[in-house]
């Protein structure tokens, strides 16, 4: 299942029925679970570790040292989780000490022709990342949301789940939970209910998260004053005090 003209390097912990193509490169400090398919020139460095049917196209670079100057050599590591899709020239990098030392992604995501994952991101399950999608340093993706083809991501923010990020958006604050965005810089264009209705939330779920946008969009409340009307709707609603809880835990507001 090994092409003889990749390079495994023996500290290499591959499962048996993963396959290699040739001049691919497994470096020391490198897992690779059952079913793993990583096509032709490939490079992929430690420490990291990859889970069970993950399928990598050609000429991605996974695990590479952090792009951080202060990057010392220190043995952070990538953690890749199952049933994911890299597509041409993908580039992944490995966490900083800055952070908690590990970038991480997670499973079911489909993540097309090259797409760019700094150090230290956080990314959750089933997204979809079109062509050269950029996430700089420390960014979080949410489980569900959808990069839009060459949409960027400020260092430090946060997209979070079931949003949706328009193509060429530019994301310099935190896009909450089930909004859509677009523009350089992104700004709010209602919600993504093509997207929520795809992935079956009910009428009633859909109502209150469009009630919720209301208040936060368009009552011309300010910030605080809409999270606490919506504190109390939070309680019946586990949509809403998704919303709310994100929003409260922000560290560069949210596109307003």
């Amino acid at each position: 299942m090994i092409d003889q003209r990749a390079v495994v390097d023996p500290e290499a912990d591959i499962a048996d029925d993963v396959e290699i193509g040739p001049f691919s490169i497994i470096g020391p400090g490198v897992t690779i679970g059952a079913g793993t398919v990583v096509g032709p020139h490939v490079v992929i460095n430690g420490p990291t570790t990859i889970g069970r049917n993950n399928r990598f196209y050609q000429f991605c670079s996974i695990g590479e040292a952090p792009q951080d100057k202060g990057f010392n050599g220190e043995a952070t590591r990538l953690e890749i989780g199952d049933g994911n899709t890299f597509r041409e020239y993908c580039t992944v990098n490995r966490g900083t000490v800055k952070d908690d030392w590990v970038t991480s992604i997670g499973d079911d995501n489909w993540i097309m022709a090259y797409v760019h994952i700094a150090h230290d991101c956080k990314v959750g399950s089933h997204t979809i990342m079109a062509n050269a999608v950029t996430l700089a340093g420390h960014v979080h993706i949410g489980d569900y949301a959808v990069m839009g083809g060459f949409s960027k991501v400020h260092q430090f923010c946060r997209v979070g789940d079931h949003a949706f990020c328009a193509m060429d958006s530019g994301v310099t604050r935190d896009v909450p939970p089930f909004v859509t965005v677009s523009g350089m810089p992104a700004d709010p264009h209602g919600l993504n209910a093509v997207g929520l209705r795809r992935r079956g939330f009910t009428r009633q779920q859909l109502q209150s998260i469009r009630h919720a946008y209301r208040v936060l969009y368009r009552s011309g409340l300010r910030l605080e004053e809409a999270l606490k009307e919506l504190e109390d709707e939070a309680q019946a609603s586990a949509e809403v005090a998704a919303m709310v809880a994100f929003i409260r835990d922000t560290s560069r507001s949210i596109v307003r």
